[in-house]
């Protein structure tokens, strides 16, 4: 496909989100942003208003997405793009939000805010993005950085505790940690936690990561054998950044193995394609999404063999393909006195916006954010077709 049309279709998403659901802190707070947790947002902001901080590093890491794929496009001398000044806002008002810190009670939503802010501090010195605040976003990292390493103990043979209870180890904190580190010039640490996850939570006959390890009296760990899509995405970034034979080898097998197990169906211009599974709203909205962002840097990467390249590139696409097909241009009530249109996306491929989200019910903004993250995953594997 013709790769504007994707640059069109992520551009597209981005403002559902941004104009759907971004507004200030509280409303009114200068140098702030954030994202309502559904559309429409409630009129009465309040201070206790759900917010979900890991959904809101998400939307940080989709604005970083957004920043580059208009930076890249600028053909000459330009001014930053939006996106960049809202991701400065988005990490403030996260701040704020949280009471003045960086720091939360989970070590996975810590580590998603680590990565995003991670990206977002490297566009520092681009072209276009000068003047950005970007300093913000280095404090967040040192900060954050630290809790994750106190997050890694001994307890179960290593890994990352999912949360300040310190009760359970498991993929979703040590895969994205795994993957900050691998990121930030810790590649021993990096390569200690995957190879934890290979030993205690890698399913050799799936060929996928299991969720957890609960630590039970005495030290012993009760495996949590559910299996989820978004696990998967982070340690398959982890491996590509570590980069070596014996990574590299487990990256190809894992995108084989997403492409056996975690996707379904979908019908696209009279054909059929394998597209990633969905798990649902609420957190699961964003799981897919996650997934495939990882999935794009597979399908990009040279190391790998090309059938494990391919397969990447085609699940990305499809799902991409299939979510745009059951987008619905909507008209709904805006922020000011005007009416606005937003594209609402399913919560699946092969499903139709309303079928989660049929008139009348708020959308909620991490299948929103899942899709923009898809488009974004599309654009860069397109852009250079």
């Amino acid at each position: 496909m013709d790769p504007t049309i994707w640059a069109e279709r992520a551009h597209a998403a981005a403002d559902s989100v941004n104009s759907g659901f971004g507004h200030r802190l509280l409303g009114a707070v200068p140098g702030t942003w954030i994202a309502s947790v559904a559309r429409p947002a409630q009129r009465v902001r309040t201070p206790w208003a759900p917010w979900h901080y890991w959904w809101q590093a998400h939307y940080l890491d989709c604005l970083v997405d957004a920043a580059q794929r208009r930076l890249a496009a600028a053909t000459g001398p330009a001014s930053a793009p939006r996106e960049l000044a809202l991701a400065r806002d988005l990490l403030a008002g996260i701040r704020v939000r949280n009471g003045f810190r960086y720091r939360n009670w989970f070590y996975d939503d810590m580590a998603w805010l680590a990565l995003a802010s991670d990206r977002l501090g490297r566009l520092q010195g681009l072209p276009g993005a000068s003047g950005a605040g970007l300093p913000a976003a280095r404090a967040a990292v040192r900060e954050l950085g630290r809790e994750l390493v106190s997050a890694e103990t001994d307890d179960l043979g290593g890994g990352l505790f999912w949360n300040t209870r310190r009760r359970y180890k498991n993929t979703a904190s040590t895969g994205p940690g795994a993957l900050f580190f691998a990121r930030t010039g810790d590649p021993a640490r990096a390569q200690r936690l995957v190879d934890w996850l290979n030993e205690r939570l890698l399913d050799p006959e799936q060929g996928l990561y299991l969720d957890g390890l609960n630590l039970a009296p005495g030290g012993a760990g009760e495996l949590v054998r559910d299996v989820w899509t978004y696990n998967q995405g982070p340690i398959l970034g982890a491996l590509l950044a570590l980069g070596g034979a014996d990574n590299l080898a487990r990256a190809a097998a894992l995108t084989h193995a997403v492409a056996e197990r975690l996707t379904v169906e979908t019908e696209h211009d009279g054909g059929h394609r394998r597209a990633l599974r969905a798990d649902g709203g609420g957190d699961g909205g964003l799981f897919m999404g996650i997934l495939a962002r990882h999935l794009a840097d597979a399908a990009g990467d040279p190391r790998l063999p090309l059938a494990a390249r391919s397969t990447a590139r085609g699940l990305v696409t499809a799902t991409a393909e299939a979510l745009w097909a059951g987008a619905e241009l909507r008209t709904e009530p805006g922020r000011g006195r005007r009416d606005a249109a937003w594209w609402t996306f399913p919560q699946r491929p092969g499903e139709a916006a309303s079928d989660a989200y049929p008139p009348g019910r708020r959308v909620e903004l991490s299948t929103q954010l899942q899709a923009w993250m898809v488009s974004e995953a599309a654009h860069r594997l397109t852009q250079g077709d």
